[in-house]
């Protein structure tokens, strides 16, 4: 079966494995409108091999995401574009593969919320986190929410989205986030050793405890609660204070970058 034509990520199949990597490296990886229509599309496409056991997710370049793209966005629009960012985190919660998210450098927004979708995660120790978006005058939506409260509890969930500081490797290890964190130079061989792992597992017993477990932590907490959330991202960005601080935040990372 021919891979899907796509222009913002790569995806591959070969017997029980899989990959796909978002591909637009000399901006970072963002998450446009198009990439997610695209991601939710592979998702699907991923489900249509029956002997497919693991996906590996990941960005080139040096970057895994530099997160959501806002200004592809169209908050006035269908409501179908409006629920674009919960459509792909559903269709990576409902892959039958086991998801493993390969990540280095910067994993900032929604695509610290892609990463959050995957079912196990390894990054570089020299990867680092944000959520911005509060910074941007916006909630957290995407079923962002949830997801991360389901991975590492309600109180830090809260500090990290609120705050928006920054967060290293190491602490998203200590958080439960990331299962393990490596030397740069060893990235590709640790997730290759993992995934080797899972491909040796009977398919059958493998699948059904990525599946038991989703049904557990959905029980627990539901990211189906977080359907509406493109609401609040439609007020968010009509909100004038929202946009004075998404202005200043702006303005904070031009003069970073010009020091």
């Amino acid at each position: 079966m021919d891979a899907p034509s796509f222009d913002t990520i790569a995806v591959s199949v070969d017997g029980p494995r899989g990959s796909l990597q978002l591909n637009r490296p000399g901006q970072l990886n963002p998450l446009s409108m198009q990439t997610l229509y695209e991601l939710e599309r592979a998702a699907r496409w991923f489900d249509e091999h029956f002997d497919l056991k693991v996906v590996v997710v990941s960005g080139a370049g040096r970057a895994f995401s530099a997160g959501a793209d806002i200004s592809s966005f169209n908050t006035s629009g269908a409501d179908e574009d409006r629920q674009q960012g919960w459509r792909m985190g559903r269709a990576f919660d409902e892959m039958r593969a086991v998801t493993v998210a390969r990540i280095q450098g910067w994993c900032v927004g929604g695509g610290l919320l892609l990463a959050t979708g995957c079912d196990l995660r390894i990054a570089a120790v020299s990867a680092r986190f944000s959520i911005p978006e509060v910074d941007l005058g916006i909630p957290l939506t995407w079923g962002g929410i949830p997801r991360l409260v389901r991975e590492i509890g309600p109180a830090l969930t809260k500090e990290l989205v609120m705050t928006c500081r920054p967060f290293d490797a190491d602490e998203a290890y200590r958080a439960g986030f990331l299962n393990r964190v490596v030397p740069d130079d060893r990235l590709d061989d640790e997730v290759e050793n993992l995934v080797q792992q899972l491909l040796a597992k009977p398919k059958l017993a493998l699948l059904e405890t990525k599946a038991h477990v989703n049904a557990v932590t959905e029980s627990m907490v539901s990211t189906g609660r977080s359907w509406a959330d493109a609401d609040a991202l439609a007020a968010g960005m009509r909100d004038p204070e929202g946009r004075a601080a998404a202005l200043a935040y702006m303005e904070r990372l031009r003069n970073k970058a010009g020091r």
